[in-house]
């Protein structure tokens, strides 16, 4: 009898737990392919300009691999449960959602997970504020999103060697709209590219396994770090 009452007992403990367990929509998921080229002295606008508009220049396949990462393996480390992709992505008001500020969707610098909208979190509380009228049942919103930056490394004169870095913004935001974590990590590139004359090589070919190369060591690091980071966040939801 003692047996089947404390198998009860743990079998309600555990639907509480469950039933009281936050929940968190993701409602952006994407890459920017303009790179920041200040470290090495450049803005950079006409070389990122061809980058745009050429379509070998492809970061899907790596958007798409933090992608899985994320849901696969980094969801499992939050405090809180991800609402599924699909109450998102299928949400009609999502779909027809037009976000404020949105630099780069001309250019089509930006490279979404598959059915998202990329929504930049900086401009402003309007995208956040609509968001969290579109998505009123869940306890908060999660903005995601990877942008990458060359650097400079050893050289002399015009001739040097580069590193590409890769950024994560994780950010989250509670039902009142205020924010409950930033997580922004970075790594570097084990694999290098050269500035020639003071200008680095920009071809995709020489730039897109430098970016996964950094991507790849970033996913590493924040999978060590990243139940560390969020573990009391779901107190501030």
């Amino acid at each position: 009898m003692k047996k089947i009452v404390c198998v009860i007992a743990i079998i309600l403990i555990s639907i509480t737990a469950t039933a009281q367990k936050k929940k968190v929509a993701v409602v952006t998921f994407y890459a920017d392919k303009q790179i920041d080229m200040k470290d090495v002295g450049m803005d950079g606008a006409a070389l990122i300009a061809e980058l745009l508009d050429d379509p070998t220049f492809n970061l899907q396949p790596l958007v798409d691999k933090f992608h899985d990462k994320f849901f696969n393996d980094y969801a499992k480390k939050f405090p809180f449960e991800l609402v599924s992709e699909a109450t998102v992505t299928g949400n009609t008001e999502y779909q027809s959602f037009k976000p404020e500020h949105a630099p780069g969707h001309e250019a089509g610098s930006y490279v979404v997970a598959e059915g998202y909208t990329a929504i930049n979190h900086n401009y402003g509380k309007n995208n956040e504020t609509e968001l969290l009228k579109i998505f009123n049942d869940v306890d908060g919103i999660m903005f995601v999103f990877i942008t990458f930056e060359m650097n400079k490394g050893f050289g002399i004169g015009g001739t040097a060697t580069t590193k590409m870095r890769a950024y994560t913004n994780i950010v989250l935001y509670n039902k009142a709209g205020k924010k409950v974590f930033t997580i922004n990590e970075n790594a570097n590139s084990k694999k290098t590219g050269v500035m020639v004359g003071g200008v680095p090589v920009m071809k995709p070919e020489k730039l897109l396994p430098m970016c996964e190369s950094a991507l790849d060591k970033l996913m590493k690091d924040l999978d060590k770090r990243i139940a560390k980071i969020t573990k009391k966040s779901d107190k501030k939801l």
